[in-house]
């Protein structure tokens, strides 16, 4: 016998009950004689009313965070596999956080990278240029020189500490934090200010937003607005560097707010079925412009668990240890060389500022959070490091910073000569017909002509 179990509810002012009739044509084993009855006979749930679970942040304005929920490892503590090692053998590192600085600012542990000092130099010389760079067009932004801008504090290490541990030639497929991997392969500071500026000396001709850079010369796949694409375009490029056997691997890059797009989900698939050389990085700076990391599933479990539950060897990592960095980057790196595919690793930091200059986090989170996050300031601890290891000193973190600070501030003068947005300036009409066809067409001749371009 057939019942309609939908004929039995119906909603009546916003409450679904149950309609007698249609329960009483149940036969008698359908029902439970041993739940307690509403009045009419009708048995009542066991359970109480369901209740839809929101995440929260630890940490509200006025209140203090509680960064308990980042489950820190002691440094050195985290094993180190076989580069060789399948997806399943990495479950518990994709829990736990490889860190390789510990509390005495010396290198321990398996993942120890033992850099060349002059290496580590270079790091503090391009982490500290970033961070100057990143101050004086936060300043210009204010000034109206600059429609926007996105700072990259507090997240160095990670951009620059990969760029070292890549070839040259390898492609790197960023968001919006990674202007420190353009800063540490040589990229100019006045080429980078002028796409700021959008002027005559735009290397991208006025064709998009500040911040988004693109630098084929220094394998810097174009920035995207539209979050999660670069993903997905990362493992396809590295696709196709396998399809061509050619030796060079791609770097994805990807915020845990984006994690939530599809299109983070596709490029996993297509990474773990054809073992796409290509470095997964998933930066979890705990805050998607004001959503808390745990409304796109860091709540539960880590962002490098979706890795292995993908089929993918998966890494979770101090994103403000240089040293640590450095040292899987490079280990993701020779597996992808060696045909043995894809790594996501996880980037533990924290978004030091706004999320851009659009925005306010006193809004929403503690102003002094983070100098109370536990794993501490990427340039403060490489500082100690090299001091430690007398391979640096005090005086010349003073000096290097101020002769950085002029060098940024010569390019600046430079670059606005060449127009701001607070000058008036308008990016010639004319060259958005360029580059569009590799011979332009008779259409956009008469387009450009029309336009009196």
């Amino acid at each position: 016998m057939l019942f309609d179990f939908g004929a039995m509810l119906h909603a009546a002012s916003g409450e679904v009950i149950v309609d007698p009739a249609a329960w009483r044509r149940l036969p008698p084993r359908a029902l439970n004689d041993d739940l307690p009855r509403k009045p009419g006979g009708l048995p009542m749930s066991p359970y109480p009313p369901l209740q839809l679970h929101v995440p929260e942040p630890p940490g509200r304005p006025g209140h203090e965070t509680d960064f308990s929920y980042l489950h820190v490892s002691p440094a050195g503590a985290v094993r180190r596999p076989p580069v060789d090692a399948r997806p399943p053998d990495t479950g518990d590192i994709a829990d736990a956080l490889i860190r390789v600085l510990g509390e005495d600012d010396r290198a321990v542990g398996p993942w120890d990278p033992q850099a060349d000092p002059e290496l580590l130099r270079s790091g503090m010389r391009a982490m500290l240029t970033t961070r100057i760079f990143d101050a004086r067009m936060l300043t210009a932004q204010r000034q109206k020189k600059i429609s926007f801008y996105m700072q990259s504090l507090g997240e160095e290490a990670i951009g620059i500490g990969q760029a070292l541990a890549l070839e040259p030639t390898d492609m790197c497929f960023p968001t919006y934090r990674q202007q420190g991997f353009l800063i540490a392969r040589g990229y100019g500071l006045v080429d980078m200010m002028c796409q700021l500026f959008s002027n005559d000396r735009d290397p991208i001709k006025g064709r998009q937003l500040p911040v988004m850079y693109s630098s084929r010369r220094h394998g810097f796949f174009s920035i995207a607005g539209n979050l999660g694409t670069q993903y997905i375009q990362a493992v396809g490029w590295a696709m196709a560097s396998a399809i061509k056997g050619d030796t060079r691997i791609a770097s994805a890059w990807i915020g845990d707010g984006s994690t939530a797009e599809a299109d983070f989900h596709n490029a996993l698939t297509f990474a773990a079925v054809y073992r796409a050389p290509v470095i997964l990085n998933v930066v979890n700076n705990q805050w998607a412009i004001s959503s808390f990391q745990g409304i796109a599933g860091g709540e539960v479990a880590t962002f490098a668990a979706r890795g292995v539950g993908n089929g993918i060897v998966s890494l979770r990592v101090d994103g403000n240890d240089f040293l640590a960095v450095l040292a899987t980057s490079r280990w993701a790196a020779e597996r992808a060389r060696r045909g043995l595919g894809p790594t996501l690793i996880e980037w533990v930091t924290y978004r030091a500022g706004a999320h851009s200059t659009s925005d306010d986090p006193s809004k929403y989170r503690p102003a002094d959070d983070w100098a109370h996050f536990p794993l501490g300031d990427p340039v403060a601890r490489l500082r100690r490091h090299l001091i430690t290891i007398g391979a640096w000193s005090e005086a010349e973190h003073a000096r290097t910073e101020a002769e950085i600070t002029a060098a940024v501030a010569t390019a600046q003068r430079e670059a606005e000569s060449y127009g701001t947005l607070a000058a008036g300036h308008v990016h010639d009409a004319s060259t958005m017909f360029d580059d569009v066809y590799k011979d332009m067409p008779a259409h956009l001749k008469r387009q450009r002509e029309q336009a009196g371009a």
